[in-house]
């Protein structure tokens, strides 16, 4: 409790430059001895804080601090807030409190450089899921679903929710599962009808893998090459990263890949049609020979 009010003390002194002990221990609600105790733990820390007796009197911090104290560059501080700045964006977490002490400790305004819309466009429904798995994760406290998967197959699921994952211009939930268990990783906008159950469970007690071990098993994987026309091509860098895609002579678009054959490829070169043609694998080529 001290180490805060002593935080809390610097972010004061900082922002109003000067406080009598009698209003530090009216703001914090404790003695006047107190806070003199505090002054001297601040002072054998090494913060230059002085006080001054008299009319217009008080306690103050040397205001060469923000300069004497820089450990950090620049490019540290802006990292920093950057980094708080990203998370306060998901609304996940608040970060609000921290931020601005951390601007003020680094003489540093604010620079609103990241926004954060969980949610699809023409609905909120996204946010809500959100806020089901945040409180469910911090509260430790299982959740219940329904979930499709990528063959279009329902199913019910009770989970003991571990992480949120960003990947691949996706979210998705790390948990373990009741019913397979086992460790799964669920794609959150095919989880259906999420909701916090009363029961609750020992975080402690799991230890999820690295998100590449639950991946799609290695056999399944194939190196795929496709050409997709000009009219397609921001297809092409919505669905693969830039240094997969490759500009042709002629102007179409040489996409290679290694990844799963499963629904998700299929529908997505059946959604292609005429504009995507298919290099390899031969399997692939004969599959699709007719619809595209």
């Amino acid at each position: 409790m001290q180490t805060e009010r002593l935080f809390e003390i610097i972010y004061l002194l900082i922002n109003k430059k000067k406080m009598t002990a009698e209003e530090l221990a009216g703001h914090f609600e404790v003695s006047k001895r107190t806070i003199l105790r505090d002054i001297d733990a601040l002072a054998a820390a090494g913060i230059p804080v002085y006080t001054a007796q008299g009319k217009g009197g008080g306690i103050s911090i040397m205001d060469s601090f923000l300069l004497d104290k820089a450990v950090l560059s620049e490019d540290d501080k802006n990292q920093i807030l950057f980094a708080l700045q990203s998370l306060s964006a998901t609304k996940t977490i608040d970060t609000k409190r921290v931020l601005n002490r951390l601007q003020s400790f680094f003489d540093s305004t604010d620079k609103n450089w990241i926004e954060v819309d969980f949610s699809r466009w023409g609905g909120d429904s996204d946010k809500r899921k959100f806020e089901v798995l945040k409180n469910a994760i911090l509260g430790k406290c299982a959740i219940s679903f329904r979930y499709v998967s990528s063959y279009g197959q329902e199913s019910e699921r009770k989970v003991y929710p571990l992480k949120l994952i960003f990947k691949s211009k996706a979210w998705y939930l790390q948990g373990f599962c009741t019913s397979r268990q086992d460790y799964r990783i669920f794609r959150i906008n095919r989880m259906l009808d999420a909701a916090m159950t009363d029961e609750g469970f020992d975080e402690s007690c799991y230890s999820p893998p690295p998100i590449e071990a639950l991946q799609t098993n290695p056999d399944s994987l194939i190196s795929l090459t496709i050409i997709i026309s000009p009219q397609a091509a921001y297809r092409a860098y919505d669905e693969f990263d830039e240094s997969c895609v490759e500009k042709c002579d002629n102007g179409w678009f040489r996409v290679t890949a290694t990844l799963p054959e499963d629904n998700w490829l299929y529908g997505f070169l059946r959604s292609l049609g005429g504009d995507v043609r298919i290099v390899s694998p031969e399997h692939l080529k004969e599959k699709f020979k007719t619809e595209i």
